[in-house]
């Protein structure tokens, strides 16, 4: 017996993904609904903690992400300028337990039409194209969802996964929207020299963070985080430009980076942002989750993990429940919310002190003690 029998989820994304093959392999009749016409995944890599990893596998997906990526242990920290020394190797905190690594880089693509796949394997139906622009609830405990201006079902549950931009969250009312923090990135998919092992970032120099993540056996993808400014109008050999200048001051594998943006590599921009919507996160039967929820700067790479865990917890909670009530989103919202905040709170925190300049800042045990609650299962 489970919650709920049919669900409309707003957004293909990962998160999206996650809670619809959840539901769908408990029986439930799943209808995703993504505005883009095509699967599509903006960025070049993404990093995944040990908890994202942990999520992946209650999903079913874990060895075929663990195939797609790059799998590895602790942080170096380099300096800028000649040589670019290694000044620090730390661990990392296993926040998925000791059956995963503590972190894996991948192309974000294919984790997309990895969950993709694994949702329609699950018996999701998963609509491009199609924008959900409306919904009503209706007297007898369900809510009529409108997509592209037209009626497309009545459900026991819409879930907004549907990202920053949220129409959900807006039809809503709700008010918390994403908001710039100062921050922008430049991010570009280049080629992995061997000696790039793990993630390293470099502090100091011409902008707030230099670095680069591997992805798979022979990628990688490199960022560079400066002051956010108005970079969206740059034509791509404008981007590739602004990219190469601004890693000229940092040295060892960022001379292979810049072979492949001289290539071609393409480069995109994008602002960081933050936020935090208080609990309730449901209206009725109308809940939202992943960055329609929160949004929070890469500092400690917790934001995909996030996400998942909402869409790990709620459909925990649905497929396990025999009601849509009120103990349920009470249920929901003890595990969510104070965890999310506190993810929100510290990579909104360190990436304050980058901006500040602030070097008496306890960074280290900032990142360290939010590893250890997500160490502990959502």
């Amino acid at each position: 017996m489970t919650a709920v029998n049919k669900v409309a989820i707003a957004g293909a994304g990962a998160v999206g993904l996650a809670a619809a093959i959840q539901l769908a392999k408990a029986g439930v009749e799943v209808d995703v609904f993504e505005a883009k016409p095509e699967l599509t995944a903006l960025g070049s890599g993404i990093s995944l903690q040990g908890n994202a990893l942990r999520v992946f596998d209650a999903l079913g997906a874990w060895d075929d992400i663990r195939a797609a990526g790059f799998a590895f242990e602790g942080l170096n920290l380099r300096a800028p300028g000649p040589g670019a020394p290694i000044v620090a190797e730390l661990p990392d905190v296993k926040t998925g337990g000791p059956d995963y690594p503590a972190a894996m880089g991948m192309p974000r693509p294919a984790l997309a039409e990895i969950l993709l796949d694994h949702a329609q394997r699950a018996g999701a139906n998963v609509r491009f194209g199609a924008k959900v622009t409306g919904f009503a609830e209706t007297a007898d405990a369900a809510v009529e969802v409108s997509v592209n201006d037209e009626p497309a079902g009545v459900y026991d549950l819409l879930i907004g996964a549907d990202g920053l931009n949220s129409t959900v969250r807006d039809a809503l009312g709700v008010d918390t929207k994403p908001e710039p923090n100062g921050m922008g990135i430049w991010r570009a998919f280049v080629s992995r020299p061997a000696e790039v092992q793990r993630t390293e970032l470099y502090y100091g120099g011409p902008v707030y963070i230099a670095g680069y993540t591997p992805t798979g056996e022979g990628t990688m993808y490199a960022f560079l985080v400066e002051k956010a400014q108005d970079r969206f109008g740059v034509s791509d050999e404008e981007a590739t430009r602004i990219m190469l200048e601004e890693s000229r001051a940092y040295d060892g594998p960022w001379n292979a980076i810049r072979a492949d943006l001289e290539k071609g590599a393409h480069a995109n921009y994008t602002w960081f942002t933050k936020h935090i919507v208080e609990a309730p996160w449901n209206r009725g039967r109308v809940v939202i989750i992943g960055d329609a929820a929160h949004s929070c700067p890469p500092t400690i790479a917790q934001g995909a993990a996030q996400g998942l865990e909402d869409a790990l917890v709620l459909t925990e909670l649905l497929t396990t429940r025999d009601a849509v009530d009120q103990e349920l989103w009470d249920a929901f919202h003890a595990r969510r919310l104070p965890r999310a905040k506190a993810v929100v709170e510290a990579s909104v925190q360190l990436a304050q002190w980058q901006i500040d300049g602030d070097r008496d800042a306890d960074a280290g045990g900032l990142i360290f003690g939010i590893a250890q609650q997500m160490a502990q299962p959502a």
